[in-house]
């Protein structure tokens, strides 16, 4: 799908993409998961190269960013999910002139339809595909930096889980592993988010500095300062980043560590019972031999005698236990 934006009356507008002029005198193309005909179709009237999915996701730094007759080529990955659940990052490109803005895409995204919504508003000093590209980059970053504020609310409350309820006592062992499990989950869940993130972030802090250098002759001089916020932005949001990083790793540390206790407290509960049972099958293994020495064997009270001596090397054991606290 084809997106033309074209200055009109004072106002940016959509117009019809299938229309050649229109098409030509747009300052922004959105293009949306391309097909082989629109991808030739712009390409013979603007004039500029659409990459495939597989080209955009290139990691090396000189298929991320080139400049091909005066357009400056740019790719990054962009965070996309419906939810925790469905996190997954899509490549995004940029192709930026003198004249227009071209942007790629291969799914749909939150950050373009709010620019969508901002272009139509801009007035005429902000109508030009640099700007557009601007905004779409403060975007994107105030996106991360709502995604980050979130990884932290969700991290603070694994935290409040893991330190202020007990996760390995007072419960079923079945609850126990249920709710350990959870919380490895949600973990795993915002490190993987948070890796993503540092992708994207990454594609923007590479962005913005080739652009100031690459299209300084262009560039008007309010969206190079723009442009600077948006660094300063990107350094601040990397280092909280590492700082969520690093809680992500001891709060799955701590994890670990309460999955150790549980683990270790069944095994002290095997290895209890296991050596409370020793005398009384001693006892049960001596009487069951049988000799016709053994003077119980001729006792009235002798099986009584015997089954309470099994109990009493049954109950010792465990209560001596229980007084030391291992129980």
């Amino acid at each position: 799908m084809i997106i033309a934006i074209t200055p009109d009356a004072g106002r940016l507008q959509p117009v019809d993409a299938s229309n050649p002029q229109s098409l030509a005198r747009a300052v922004w193309i959105d293009v949306i998961e391309p097909t082989d005909d629109e991808r030739r179709e712009i390409e013979r009237h603007v004039g500029l190269y659409v990459s495939s999915a597989a080209e955009l996701q290139e990691i090396e730094h000189s298929s991320r960013l080139s400049t091909e007759e005066g357009a400056l080529y740019l790719s990054m990955p962009l965070v996309q999910h419906a939810d925790r659940r469905g996190i997954r990052s899509t490549p995004l490109g940029f192709v930026l002139t003198r004249e227009r803005l071209l942007t790629v895409r291969y799914s749909a995204s939150r950050s373009f339809d709010l620019v969508h919504e901002r272009a139509l508003r801009f007035d005429e000093s902000h109508q030009s595909g640099t700007h557009i590209f601007v905004t779409l980059l403060e975007v994107v970053v105030d996106r991360l930096a709502d995604e980050l504020e979130q990884i932290r609310d969700d991290l603070d409350k694994i935290s409040r889980q893991i330190f202020q309820e007990d996760l390995s006592s007072g419960r079923a062992p079945r609850q126990d592993e249920k709710a350990l499990r959870s919380v490895l989950r949600a973990v795993g869940t915002s490190g993987d988010l948070v890796s993503r993130i540092r992708d994207s972030l990454l594609g923007v802090a590479r962005i913005v500095p080739y652009t100031a250098q690459m299209a300084a002759e262009f560039l008007p001089g309010d969206a190079k300062a723009r442009l600077e916020t948006v660094r300063d932005d990107v350094g601040s949001l990397n280092g909280y980043e590492e700082h969520l990083t690093e809680k992500i790793q001891f709060l799955l540390d701590a994890t670990l560590g309460f999955i150790n206790i549980a683990q270790n407290t069944i095994m002290k509960v095997f290895t209890v019972f296991s050596v409370a049972g020793i005398p009384p099958v001693l006892v049960a293994g001596i009487y069951g031999m049988n000799f016709k020495g053994m003077p119980e064997l001729g006792w009235a009270w002798g099986y009584p005698y015997g089954l309470a001596l099994i109990a009493l090397t049954t109950i010792a054991p465990l209560a001596a236990f229980k007084w030391r606290g291992w129980l």
